[in-house]
């Protein structure tokens, strides 16, 4: 009786072969492990440096953050006094305007259409300021995920530095 190798057999002992020969060239090269051992230091500094300069950042957006915040608080609160002071103006003009005085009528209208510039202003600075407070929180939401993204990357580079100590 003739015996043969199936091809299925065959095709078993050649990947088993193939593996055994992948797993020794592996375990001699220590070029490339050296090599591996260097890139991934360098990406664990670079990994570092990135999640330091992210804080940084999302530090400062947050001071960004309070100092827009003060700006509106003060901002409103010019834009209340403007308001009680175009009421009291108005109030002074209606009387002035009763008595017959008209210059004085007069310099009450140009206070109202001067602190009705001024609430404008106001108004108009608490709309940017509230724009730069939506952009900063887009900023720090963007600097904590890439420094959640950095961390994941640095653990993974320290795995792989520890692979490559083991010479797998």
């Amino acid at each position: 009786m003739r015996q043969s190798i199936s091809k299925f057999m065959l095709m078993v002992f050649s990947s088993i072969l193939g593996l055994g020969l992948m797993g020794f060239t592996q375990a001699t090269t220590t070029g490339d492990n050296a090599a591996d051992k260097a890139n991934d230091r360098r990406d664990i500094r670079q990994d570092t440096r990135d999640i330091h300069r992210d804080k940084r950042d999302r530090r400062a957006d947050r001071r960004d953050i309070r100092q827009d915040r003060r700006d509106i608080r003060k901002d409103q609160a010019d834009i209340n006094h403007d308001k009680a002071d175009i009421a009291k103006d108005r109030r002074e003009m209606k009387q002035d305007l009763k008595a017959g005085d008209k210059a004085d009528a007069a310099k009450e209208r140009a206070d109202i259409k001067a602190d009705k510039r001024d609430l404008r202003k106001d108004e108009r600075d608490i709309h940017n300021d509230r724009k730069d407070v939506r952009a900063d929180r887009r900023d720090v939401r963007h600097d904590t995920r890439d420094i959640h993204r950095d961390k994941r990357d640095r653990r993974a580079d320290r795995k792989d530095l520890r692979h490559d100590r083991r010479g797998h």
